[in-house]
């Protein structure tokens, strides 16, 4: 039995991935039957939000409440501890395949009006298998509805650590700037990394240094910008277009079975950004956004 639905596999080359149904995410994605990202059975859940789909905001939103042309709404807390909602309102819905070749496959999903969010957005996501570049995502969202909408995407997947441990990890992330967080994991305000242990621009070690950080102030040239993890079995490089403004980097110790991972979150806005408006993309009556990245594994 699959706890994440249908599972829709693509291959090309010496690439091959595997989507899955609920939750619309990444559950795999190899190079040569090596895991360049981290994985789990397809008879368990994702853990901790392995592969996710994060709209219709990453991240988390303080309280639940929000408010939009001036009124006040109040979201499920889905995330206890902290008080939050976390990571939008997709994670848990069955996506509808719209296209599925060899290559790639594409997957769509209404997030229908509800009593806290009512706006017809609907949100599609392409997993496209390139022979020489690896993995291509492409995601699309529509307004359907009569009013402007607040959106915000993001997607969480972890690079394989070859069973290296995160102390071995190099890891190279082109950021300026780190959001400082309050005891809820909101942003409270900005640091310059600069002589901090959050300066990952040069790719060192990670030695010691845990993170469950957004990182901004992104280098991008041409369009893109790119995060690198290499181990001494192997790594992977992490690109995004200039939609994306936010890397959330999140170390796991205990990923799964005790084998750690490392997620490098491409997002548009920062966490709270229905509250705040950092970042916040508001989509007009019939307009959409879209916005790419992908995964190419590294040699050691």
């Amino acid at each position: 039995m699959t706890l994440t639905g249908q599972q829709f596999t693509i291959s090309s080359g010496d690439f091959a991935a595997t989507v899955v149904e609920v939750g619309g995410g990444l559950r795999s994605f190899t190079y040569r039957g090596e895991d360049v990202t981290a994985t789990y059975p397809e008879t368990e859940l994702p853990p901790k939000c392995c592969g996710g789909v994060l709209v219709p905001w990453p991240n988390r939103l303080r309280g639940g409440r929000y408010s939009f042309g001036g009124v006040s709404y109040q979201l499920p807390i889905t995330e206890p501890a902290r008080g939050n909602a976390i990571h939008g309102l997709a994670r848990w819905a069955r996506w509808v395949p719209v296209s599925h070749a060899p290559e790639s496959v594409t997957l769509a999903n209404d997030l229908v009006p509800q009593s806290a969010w009512p706006f017809e957005v609907r949100v599609e996501v392409t997993y496209a298998l390139h022979p020489e570049f690896g993995l291509v995502v492409t995601a699309r969202a529509s307004n359907h509805g009569v009013g402007p909408v607040p959106f915000g995407a993001g997607f969480h997947p972890y690079v394989s650590l070859h069973g290296q441990p995160l102390k071995d990890v190099t890891l190279m992330v082109p950021a300026s700037r780190r959001l400082l967080l309050d005891e809820a994991f909101v942003p409270v305000g900005v640091q310059d990394v600069t002589n901090t242990l959050y300066d990952l621009r040069l790719g060192p070690k990670l030695k010691t240094l845990r993170l469950d950080d957004a990182l901004t102030g992104l280098e991008v040239r041409d369009g893109r910008g790119a995060a690198e993890v290499r181990t001494q079995s192997g790594g992977a490089r992490v690109w995004f277009d200039e939609t994306f403004h936010y890397l959330q980097v999140f170390t796991a110790d205990d990923f799964r079975a005790g084998v750690p991972a490392l997620a490098i979150e491409p997002m548009t806005c920062p966490a709270d950004a229905l509250n705040s408006g950092v970042g916040l993309i508001i989509i007009q009556p019939g307009g959409f956004w879209s916005g790419s990245w992908g995964i190419t594994p590294l040699d050691r």
